[in-house]
């Protein structure tokens, strides 16, 4: 089974100073770039998806520091880019033609923002017959409001894991990935 993986909007918007801060950002970006480096080392498939904004966002703005992939986890010339302008990965870009033209049949994966792009991606990646496994600790997430209930990041986080793990992904942290 060939194995890619997918990193989901790993942008500057979402770190300290942007347009959308996300809370552990950082710290993903750093879990992102330890199996970005395994992948590299094993010279498997990568590939890195982009939101561009088409309307007016308030973050994602073409053209800007903000909309620029994380220094960190820059792609190498060979490392293909997927730009979206919707939360699924797989709306209305080349994302499935590539895995398929390629034989991925299993994708790993980790990104920003976990309740929205994130989630969005890994639930249609298992529609469309996709292993998954989702590295929690290399996704970021931001707090949520409901009838006046804030949500914390952590719950936010938690929940989200909790409700992909076991039938749409498998839910890891990068550490036992990086040892399985």
């Amino acid at each position: 089974m060939s194995k890619a993986l997918l990193i989901i909007d790993i942008q500057n918007d979402y770190f300290q100073g942007g347009a959308m801060e996300l809370h552990g950002s950082e710290e993903a970006s750093i879990a992102a770039r330890e199996i970005l480096d395994k992948f590299r080392t094993e010279q498997q498939p990568v590939l890195f998806v982009q939101h561009i904004a088409s309307t007016d966002s308030s973050f994602f703005k073409p053209n800007t520091f903000g909309v620029e992939i994380r220094e960190n986890i820059k792609p190498l010339e060979n490392e293909v880019i997927i730009t979206k302008q919707y939360p699924n990965s797989f709306r209305d870009t080349e994302l499935l033609s590539i895995l398929k033209k390629h034989g991925i049949k299993e994708l790993v994966i980790c990104g920003m923002m976990t309740h929205m792009c994130v989630d969005s991606t890994v639930r249609a990646a298992y529609d469309l017959g996709f292993n998954n496994t989702l590295i929690h600790d290399a996704c970021a997430t931001k707090s949520q409001e409901f009838k006046s209930i804030l949500v914390m990041p952590d719950k936010v986080q938690a929940s989200y894991m909790a409700a992909i793990h076991g039938t749409f992904a498998k839910v890891m942290s990068s550490q036992d990935f990086l040892v399985s």
